[in-house]
């Protein structure tokens, strides 16, 4: 049995033999009748998510307490055929705060304008979190209510790098990236990269490239584990200049049975592998952010947007710029996140709407 406390409390699992305490963190997500139902799902999946692979790995582990809130509580129709069970903003009383805010847009926002208790909650709820991330028109919502993205947290932690330096506000931010990565950013910060990693798989798997194909090579179960692990190195590493002695001393293997060997085994060598790994990733950034071109180019580890232009017109006759639009009309039907798969997950938040 567990019991979660209020906003930043404990938990305790009482289950697990020892006592132990969890962090809580309150996860906010505010939404009203006609809200883009693919990004309200999109961040509560990846928090359900991440709930559950955090209760199966440390005992101490932060728990997240997702809440979906609108004006009335109530049913909320989203702009498609999906609606949701959400709790009334009234519930939320000011001095609790939350540890991340969303705001959902879509195209119900504009009418939501008009919602002076939505909006009023809004002025005195934000100041109260510690980090709001306003979505596409929830944006709209955050100016009505004259309240600022806060970032009182410090900058988020990716890595080596800061992904949101603490002079960057997060609406900034937000426009660079989805939803999903939002909150994947969040979850970071407490449970590490690995575990965001098992959550992108299971929310969202990545955008198929003309890349992608030679990449996913280093699972297949006629490569050998060592030649395996050099390649999942290369594409782990690809965002940095590398030489294939490192990875040849990944593999166990000398620099020259390393270079055989990869060839036979992946069909490239390893430095073509590696422009591969690298225009991969360049393009699913191209396809789900709206990075600049020289910015996708430096941290995919292709060195700026001129090369990175000339590597796209050798290897598919385009440009990066041409790439981001065709990729974008082509995916007219974007719903990753179709209501029928995460409906056993936040059910009974989450119920499709009868017609």
């Amino acid at each position: 049995m567990e019991r979660l406390s209020n906003v930043f409390g404990t938990v305790s699992d009482r289950a697990c033999g020892p006592r132990s305490a969890r962090t809580v963190r309150q996860i906010g997500i505010t939404l009203f009748n006609g809200f883009a139902p693919q990004e309200a799902i999109a961040v509560a999946r990846a928090f359900e998510v991440a709930n559950a692979l955090s209760r199966s790995s440390r005992s101490d582990s932060v728990i997240y307490n997702l809440r979906l809130l609108s004006a009335t509580g109530g049913v909320i129709a989203s702009s498609s055929t999906t609606v949701i069970w959400t709790e009334s903003i009234e519930a939320c009383y000011y001095d609790e705060g939350f540890y991340a805010l969303f705001i959902v847009g879509g195209v119900g926002a504009h009418h939501a304008l008009g919602d002076k208790r939505l909006v009023g909650w809004l002025r005195q709820a934000v100041p109260r979190c510690r980090l709001t991330f306003p979505i596409a028109e929830g944006l709209l919502l955050l100016d009505a209510a004259g309240g600022a993205p806060s970032n009182r947290g410090g900058p988020f932690s990716h890595g080596s790098r800061n992904v949101m330096p603490q002079s960057i506000l997060a609406s900034t931010y937000a426009s660079f990236v989805g939803p999903l990565r939002m909150a994947l950013d969040v979850i970071q910060t407490d449970l590490g990269a690995d575990i965001v990693n098992q959550i992108a798989m299971a929310v969202a798997p990545p955008v198929e490239t003309q890349f992608a194909a030679i990449v996913h090579k280093n699972a297949e179960h006629f490569v050998s584990e060592r030649i395996r692990a050099s390649a999942r190195w290369i594409v782990a590493n690809a965002n940095r200049h590398l030489l294939m002695c490192e990875a040849a001393r990944v593999a166990s293997m000398s620099e020259r049975n390393f270079l055989r060997r990869f060839k036979i085994e992946i069909g490239v060598t390893p430095s073509e592998y590696l422009t591969y790994a690298r225009l991969d990733m360049c393009c699913r950034l191209l396809v789900e952010t709206n990075l600049p071109v020289d910015k996708i180019a430096e941290r995919c580890g292709i060195g700026c947007g001129g090369r990175l232009s000339k590597l796209l017109r050798q290897h598919l006759a385009t440009t990066p710029t041409a790439y981001r639009a065709d990729a974008r009309r082509m995916a007219a039907e974007p719903p990753q996140f179709p209501a029928k798969d995460v409906a056993p997950l936040l059910a009974p938040r989450i119920m499709q709407s009868v017609r």
